[in-house]
């Protein structure tokens, strides 16, 4: 067999699918995980609701242990 074999994917029958890859890197495995744009776009938008999230808590935090307000006599 040749490593295009390999290689290339046919449309009936492919070699490798990374949607069914369930397999783990163990540790003396070097191989490279490849995001797709999925993951990276998922991974995007989990970092700005979480920023925003800790943006709002800053807030209530600030409020919270801020200075009193000055008293009105």
């Amino acid at each position: 067999m040749l490593l295009k074999d390999f290689v290339t994917e046919d449309e009936d029958n492919p070699r490798h699918d990374n949607a069914r890859d369930l397999s783990r890197a163990e540790k003396p495995d070097t191989r490279k995980t490849r995001l797709t744009l999925e993951q990276i776009s998922r991974l995007r938008k989990l970092r700005d609701v979480k920023t925003s999230e800790y943006q709002d808590s800053l807030g209530d935090i600030k409020t919270q242990f801020g200075a009193p307000a000055p008293e009105v006599v």
